[in-house]
């Protein structure tokens, strides 16, 4: 499944960056495509059902674009999932295609969690030391954690950055019991 997920993850960036699109656009259109699909069980059994011929798929996705406004490009890119009998594949190649144009685009996220709600002032400064951090322009969620006590965790793929408080005194905990 990865290589399938990778695969047309990088077509449609690459599409994407080769026409000069606005990739967070054709994102948010793949995404809202996927939650349509998520959504309704019928979609789902017409464009997975194998007897259906593709033209008849094409048209509902057609239908659809037209009544969402959806882009060529992102129509497109459904199209061929369909034709290659792929579509039940579109949640995570969504998914990878933001991460790899994430990774194009010099971004990283990070997931942050902090004790309470920070100011739009504390995120930029939390923000830009993250990014002076990773030497990437950071694109952050917000997590509210009451067990941090304070200070922030931060986490950026699989590393994770702990300027808790409850992480400094578990680090006390294990100096003091090593000594």
């Amino acid at each position: 499944m990865a290589s399938v997920t990778n695969t047309y993850a990088r077509a449609l960036a690459d599409v994407v960056m080769n026409n000069r699109l606005d990739a967070a656009l054709t994102l948010q259109e793949a995404q809202n495509v996927t939650q349509l699909v998520a959504d309704s069980k019928t979609l789902r059994d017409v464009w997975g059902t194998p007897s259906i011929p593709a033209a008849q798929k094409r048209a509902v996705l057609d239908a659809i674009v037209a009544k969402a406004g959806i882009s060529r490009t992102v129509r497109n890119f459904v199209a061929v999932l369909i034709d290659h009998r792929r579509i039940g594949f579109l949640a995570p190649i969504v998914q990878q295609f933001e991460i790899e144009m994430n990774q194009r685009l010099g971004f990283t996220e990070a997931e942050i969690r902090t004790a309470r709600d920070l100011s739009e002032d504390e995120r930029r400064v939390l923000e830009s030391r993250v990014e002076s951090l990773t030497g990437k322009k950071v694109r952050a969620s917000y997590f509210r954690d009451e067990s941090v006590l304070g200070g922030a965790v931060v986490r950026i793929g699989s590393t994770i950055y702990d300027g808790s408080v409850k992480g400094r005194l578990e680090r006390l905990r294990e100096q003091l019991a090593a000594t």
